[in-house]
């Protein structure tokens, strides 16, 4: 399948889906846990990223002892609310309604649900669906890659009119970010992980995957959101989390 204007129509909306409150043993910081709804004004629908797994829902202190997560954090907090499917029908959307599903990458509080949309191809690095297993997290990996068509991506290239996919390897090895052109809100930077919040860019990137690309890629994404006059949504921002704008309210 062509990638390139793999999408037929322009963004039409943007939304910031919640999917719970997770604290950073290191600073401390509470962050959120986001994803992303884009639809078209061709009728499409993408969902970037899936949150936590649905186990941390129902048992979070038991989910985090089998993966061996208390080193890093421990989640504040995240209920069944917080899962794909109750954030899409604040919406007024189903599961059936995703047209296309994105994989910004593949740590655990991304790629929780991505095995829950059978039929909808996932767009992902090549770098990271060549891994034997998603990331996930360091202790306890027990996540297989879910059956589904593929489509791998291994550069940046337009999606569709007014929607920029980034390659973006630093912070993980097949990190993507997104430029988005909405009719109102105008340009917006959706940068996932590849700058988790503002002051990971004087942090110099550290404890990345690979610190001189996240700095790299850092920098060209922050050009083009001022080259653009781009609203920046970072992907853990503490401060922001707390006034931004989430589902059922679009950005249009």
């Amino acid at each position: 399948m062509k990638l390139q204007n793999l999408l037929k129509g322009k963004p039409l909306r943007l939304a910031v889906l919640d999917y719970g409150l997770f604290e950073v043993h290191a600073g401390p910081r509470q962050i959120g846990i986001c994803g992303y709804v884009i639809q078209t004004d061709a009728q499409e629908t993408v969902l970037i990223d899936t949150g936590f797994p649905a186990k941390y829902a129902a048992d979070s202190a038991a989910a985090t002892a089998e993966d061996g997560l208390g080193s890093f954090g421990r989640v504040l907090s995240l209920s069944t609310e917080n899962l794909p499917e109750p954030q899409l029908a604040r919406l007024g959307l189903a599961k059936s309604d995703v047209t296309l599903m994105i994989q910004s990458h593949t740590h655990i509080d991304h790629i929780g649900d991505m095995g829950g949309f059978p039929g909808v191809p996932i767009l992902i690095s090549a770098a990271e669906r060549a891994l034997p297993r998603p990331l996930y997290w360091s202790g306890g990996q027990n996540m297989d890659w879910p059956e589904a068509e593929y489509l791998l991506v291994s550069q940046d290239l337009p999606l569709g009119p007014g929607f920029d996919l980034f390659h973006c390897p630093g912070h993980a090895p097949g990190q993507l970010a997104f430029g988005l052109q909405l009719p109102q809100t105008g340009p917006v930077l959706l940068t996932s992980d590849a700058i988790s919040r503002p002051a990971e860019i004087a942090e110099g990137f550290a404890g990345s995957w690979d610190v001189a690309l996240a700095v790299h890629h850092g920098a060209r994404l922050m050009q083009w959101a001022e080259d653009h006059k781009a609203m920046v949504l970072y992907g853990h921002c503490p401060a922001q989390w707390l006034t931004l704008p989430k589902a059922p309210h679009w950005f249009g």
